[in-house]
């Protein structure tokens, strides 16, 4: 297997592993580190389908206990019950969305400029939010009420926009909502759960075509280097916001966005997408 494309496909797992779960957005970073590398085609789509199942996978084992201790409970345990309906309330909102205009998204909107506007908008949102006084009613996901579990579905929602962040969506909609910075950040990795291995699994039997045998060696290179960064990154996170807000990452978006807006005007970068 040619060594260039197996030098992307370790790039591209780890920006994978390191934007999916942070208020980032890991589609938009995809998109233009694609770009960048010449690696947006079809084949690189589906590409990206396998090393986000990568960083699901990491998601799952940091949290194997708490997830072994729910499957185990469903049948006896209302907490557990409780707990699994309200990933499947928060589910449903994007799921139904992306189902009715997820085509006609990706035909406008996956693209590098478009991304680089929801980059500086959604760092705005950030800011503005955490500027808000904050009113903290959950602290633990177990204190969760169907009701808060649709909201935040709602806003899981807007991630439809790529560059917007799924992760980023959720936890600030938590925050907006009453929820604890650890309460949010958790519900948003948990959610990405049926999230993220849905939209893999359907993007799979729709490029089902492109699956060849050839390709394993990128796909493995690109799925180990996205679990390993996204555990990384998630144990990260977690220490982080115990003594830290998100502006950091705001700050990032707008600084980020503003350099691809001012590469792409300047003729500096020729940002397209093939």
């Amino acid at each position: 297997m040619d060594q260039l494309i197996l030098v992307k496909a370790l790039i591209l797992g780890v920006v994978e592993g390191l934007t999916e779960f942070l208020p980032v957005s890991s589609t938009g970073h995809l998109i233009l580190a694609g770009d960048l590398l010449n690696f947006n085609d079809e084949r690189g789509k589906l590409f990206e389908i396998v090393i986000q199942c990568g960083a699901i996978l990491a998601v799952c084992w940091e949290y194997r206990v708490k997830i072994g201790a729910v499957i185990a409970g469903l049948g006896s345990q209302r907490e557990a019950q409780r707990f699994v309906l309200n990933l499947v309330i928060a589910f449903i909102p994007a799921a139904v969305l992306g189902l009715a205009f997820g085509k006609a998204i990706k035909a406008q909107l996956f693209q590098p400029v478009p991304v680089a506007l929801a980059f500086i908008v959604g760092g705005f949102v950030i800011l503005w939010a955490e500027r808000r006084k904050h009113t903290v009613r959950i602290q633990e996901v177990e204190e969760l009420r169907w009701s808060d579990a649709l909201k935040l579905g709602f806003a899981q929602a807007f991630a439809l926009i790529p560059g917007t962040s799924r992760s980023g969506a959720t936890i600030i909609g938590g925050l907006l909502f009453g929820l604890s910075r650890k309460a949010a950040t958790e519900f948003s990795f948990f959610l990405a759960i049926p999230t993220l291995f849905a939209a893999s699994a359907y993007e799979l039997y729709k490029e089902r075509a492109l699956l060849s045998f050839k390709d394993w060696g990128m796909w493995a290179v690109g799925f180990v280097a996205a679990f390993v960064s996204a555990f990384l990154c998630v144990r990260w996170l977690l220490r982080y916001i115990s003594s830290h807000d998100f502006s950091l990452f705001a700050w990032y978006r707008i600084a980020f966005g503003l350099v691809v807006l001012g590469t792409a005007y300047s003729g500096l970068v020729d940002w397209t997408v093939h």
